[in-house]
């Protein structure tokens, strides 16, 4: 009875040593696939930029002035996109000329479908919700056979809109920690607010109202600011 006794201690240590090892290797994995899980919800940078058409078109026209900034958190698969800008409009006509001035914002995700790419370039589709507030006015002249010329003002100092869009874009990393890319925009379901006397006639950072669909194009310059590295999947046994 001794023998056996003596026998069975070193293979009860044995067994014991290697359940601790399974119990800490599992405990290591489910660690590993908590922070994995973990980090996949945090961001992997930061890009801001300035759209390049907005400030061309206020240089080179003179019925437009307006500038537009972008930021982008970037969580590798997917970037929420947040846009905001002014923008202000006049035309004129023999019989009528109209102004407008505001400033807009936009909202959305995009996803990417370039996260294995080792320089972070983007080629992504995504959806935006957009509103904007401005005022306007439109001053007409018309000729009255018996007062002769006659000139009505309507305004509109606080007029509020809003609309969606669906994008695709690109950004391409040139040098370091600058960027250039493009989102191009199809706009549509446009809401505006409701007047008795002139519906908004040009809308900031929609365009113009007499279409039920437009489309928009920004060519944007960024910097990107690292936040982490990407997390590294755990290779399959």
């Amino acid at each position: 009875m001794p023998i056996a006794v003596e026998l069975r201690m070193p293979v009860l240590f044995i067994c014991m040593l290697l359940a601790g090892e399974v119990c800490a290797q599992g405990v290591k994995e489910d660690t590993l696939k908590t922070d994995t899980l973990k980090n996949k919800y945090l961001p992997t940078g930061i890009r801001v930029g300035t759209d390049l058409i907005s400030l061309v078109k206020t240089r080179a026209q003179d019925d437009f002035h307006g500038w537009e900034v972008n930021g982008e958190i970037d969580f590798s698969r997917y970037l929420l996109a947040l846009e905001y800008g002014t923008w202000g409009r006049n035309f004129n006509s023999d019989s009528a000329a109209y102004a407008n001035d505001g400033k807009y914002w936009r909202v959305g995700i995009d996803v990417n479908f370039l996260t294995k790419d080792p320089d972070k370039d983007v080629f992504s589709l995504g959806a935006r919700y957009g509103r904007s507030t401005f005022s306007e006015s439109m001053e007409v002249t018309r000729f009255d056979p018996y007062w002769g010329h006659h000139s009505d003002t309507f305004l509109h100092p606080d007029a509020n809109a809003w609309w969606l869009e669906l994008t695709t874009g690109l950004r391409v990393k040139i040098w370091k920690i600058l960027w250039v890319g493009y989102t191009g925009r199809f706009k549509f379901a446009l809401k505006t607010d409701v007047f008795d006397k002139m519906i908004p006639h040009d809308v900031p950072g929609f365009g113009k109202t007499n279409k039920e669909t437009t489309w928009g194009f920004n060519y944007y310059v960024l910097i990107r600011i690292p936040v982490r590295k990407s997390p590294v999947l755990p290779l399959e046994k």
